[in-house]
C-alpha cells in the first residue's frame, strides 16, 4: 500500500481536517496515511505545539496498520535537545524534519521576511540552514519539503533551480545520505509541469550522490488533498530510481 507520509488534522495549528474526514478520503483513494502534526519549538507563535500524549489518547482508537501517528518537527539549532526528547521519548511512528523559519525570527510563509533581500542570498541561507540542520537533526527519518521556500517567495522567479544552487544543495542531499535520512517528495505543487521539471534534477542529483529512498506526502491540510498529484509524484520516483517507502515503529517500510 502506498502511504501519504504527510498531513495535518485539527491537532495542527494550521488545520481543522478531521481525522474522521482523513480516513474516509484515505479509503475513498486507497492509501495509508501518517498523521504529521506540526511541533514548531521556539516558533513566535506557541500555538505550533501541541501535547503528545493527548495526541496519542485521542487518535489510539484509529491507529492501525494504514493509519499511521507522527509529528513534523521545525528545525532550529535553539530548539534543537527539546525536539530530539519529543522524538525519543514518545512512540512516533515516523519524523519529519522541516524547515519553517530562517534566522530564528524569520517565517518563510511571510513575504516581509524577504524584504528587498535579492533571491540569491535568501535561498543560500536557506539551504545552509537545512544542511546544517539535517547534520544536528540526526535522529529524524525524512527531510520534509526541500522545495518549501519556492511556496511562499515574493520573486517573479521563486522556483528552485539545482544549476543555481548547485553547491548548497548538493551539501544538504550529501547530509541525508551521511545520516541514513529519506527526502520526502511533497506533492503540494506536483499539478504544475514546470515544478516537476525543476525539481527533477534535485531528486536524480540525490540518487546519483547514493540516495535511494523517498517518501511521498501531500502536506495535506484539508480533506480534498490528500493524496493530491501521487501519479506524477511517483512517476517522478521511477524517473530518477529512487523507491517508495514509508515508516512504522520509526522502522522503512517499502511499498
Amino acid at each position: 500500500m502506498i502511504f501519504d507520509t504527510h498531513l495535518h488534522t485539527k491537532v495542527s495549528a494550521d488545520s481543522e481536517m478531521q481525522i474522521t474526514e482523513a480516513l474516509t478520503r484515505a479509503r475513498e483513494l486507497k492509501l495509508g496515511l501518517i498523521v504529521t502534526e506540526h511541533m514548531d519549538f521556539d516558533y513566535p507563535d506557541p500555538s505550533f505545539i501541541f501535547d503528545p500524549q493527548a495526541y496519542f489518547t485521542e487518535y489510539a482508537s484509529y491507529r492501525s496498520e494504514s493509519l499511521l501517528l507522527g509529528v513534523e518537527i521545525g528545525m532550529q539549532e535553539s530548539c534543537y535537545e527539546k525536539s530530539r526528547a519529543l522524538a525519543e521519548e514518545n512512540q512516533f511512528d515516523y519524523v519529519i524534519g522541516s524547515i519553517h523559519l530562517l534566522e530564528h525570527t524569520g517565517d518563510i510563509y511571510y513575504p516581509a521576511f524577504y524584504g528587498n533581500r535579492l533571491k540569491q542570498e535568501v535561498y543560500s541561507i536557506y539551504f545552509k540552514t537545512m544542511a546544517d540542520s539535517v547534520k544536528q537533526y540526526s535522529f529524524i527519518d525524512a527531510l520534509g519539503h526541500i522545495d518549501y521556500i519556492a511556496r511562499y517567495a515574493p520573486y517573479a522567479e521563486p522556483e528552485i533551480y539545482y544549476h543555481e544552487f548547485a553547491e548548497q544543495i548538493d551539501e544538504v542531499l550529501q547530509a541525508l545520505i551521511t545520516h541514513d535520512t529519506v527526502i520526502e517528495l511533497n506533492t503540494r505543487r506536483l499539478g504544475d509541469r514546470s515544478v516537476i521539471k525543476s525539481l527533477a534534477p534535485i531528486y536524480k542529483r540525490y540518487y546519483d550522490l547514493g540516495g535511494r529512498y523517498v517518501t511521498l506526502g501531500s502536506d495535506a491540510h484539508k480533506m480534498v488533498d490528500i493524496g493530491s498529484h501521487f501519479t506524477a509524484a511517483k512517476e517522478l520516483s521511477e524517473w530518477c530510481n529512487l523507491k517508495m517507502v514509508y515508516f512504522k515503529n520509526r522502522r522503512m517500510q517499502y511499498v
